[in-house]
């Protein structure tokens, strides 16, 4: 009887100890406004600008051209996978 009411006991006790989530990674801030200018060359293309994650916080990078390659779909924004880890901008 007694064990029973000590496991009962330890059993009320514990279960307000629960451990708080982790805390998510920060949303990314909105997108800057950067006006596009004309191509310098004929096989360029524009890369826009985005947020990068550094570790830290997240630091815009300028838009700028890029030379066309032919693997170049479209471009994927910077994002948090759904494990946790960063994905960086890149072209698909």
């Amino acid at each position: 009887m007694r064990a029973t009411i000590v496991t009962v006991g330890l059993a009320l006790a514990l279960s307000g100890c629960v451990a708080a989530p982790p805390p998510g990674p920060p949303p990314i801030p909105v997108a800057r406004y950067e006006p596009v200018p004309p191509p310098p060359g004929p096989r360029l293309v524009w890369q826009p600008g985005g947020w990068h994650w550094n570790g830290a916080g997240y630091v815009w990078i300028r838009g700028h051209y890029v030379q066309h390659l032919a693997a170049y779909h479209h471009w994927v924004p910077g994002r948090w996978a759904p494990n946790g880890a960063w994905v960086p901008a890149h072209w698909v």
